[in-house]
């Protein structure tokens, strides 16, 4: 069962659409036990991450989306999902987040125009099969003010430039998470679900 948290603020029907598209029938729960019981986990995200976490918290949701993967079980986090696995954000002020990836999420450099928004290019830093079909330097849909920097660079598996080199794809085993939004992303967007989805249910 490929399920994908319902938090309150997720870019939902998008996810629920891409997903659909490939064939597959995902189940949408805000439940820690259909979260425990799922084959692949989605946390999508739009907005900000320290009321995001407030939202999971509310949920009962932090517990199992650690333990789901510290298990090494399928997690595809996108955006500000892909944000919250970090130890905390300096959005507002320091709030902590998941704390499953060492790291930290940081304003995009001043004199910026901010938030990004719009496609840019995502560099393939390693080869990994989440991006199997994917042209090196295909364009992808972004809308943040904020980017991940782990503290171990072996987890980057994208970059992408704006004013900077920032982390915008993440892989470590079955856990992937991307800055941009794949559900908006064409194609290509729609490729990498398949290759993550293929992936970890094969």
């Amino acid at each position: 069962m490929i399920t994908i948290i319902d938090y309150g603020a997720g870019n939902l029907r998008s996810v629920i659409n891409a997903v659909s598209r490939l064939g597959y029938q995902p189940e949408v729960t805000s439940s820690a036990g259909d979260l425990l019981n799922a084959q692949v986990v989605i946390l999508p995200g739009v907005g900000a991450a320290a009321e995001t976490m407030e939202n999971l918290k509310r949920l009962g949701l932090v517990s199992p989306i650690q333990r789901f993967i510290a298990e090494g079980r399928p997690f595809l986090g996108v955006c500000i999902g892909m944000q919250v696995l970090f130890a905390g954000t300096e959005e507002g002020g320091w709030h902590e987040c998941l704390g499953i990836i060492p790291g930290r999420v940081k304003k995009l450099p001043s004199g910026l125009k901010i938030p990004h928004m719009g496609w840019n290019q995502v560099k393939q830093k390693v080869s990994h099969p989440i991006f199997d079909g994917i042209t090196d330097g295909a364009n992808f849909y972004f809308v943040h003010s904020y980017y991940v920097e782990p503290n171990d660079g072996s987890l980057v598996a994208g970059e992408t430039e704006y004013g900077m080199p920032f982390c915008s794809v993440i892989a470590r085993g079955n856990l992937v998470a991307t800055q941009f939004h794949p559900e908006k992303s064409g194609e290509s967007g729609l490729r990498m679900y398949a290759n993550f989805l293929e992936m970890v249910l094969k």
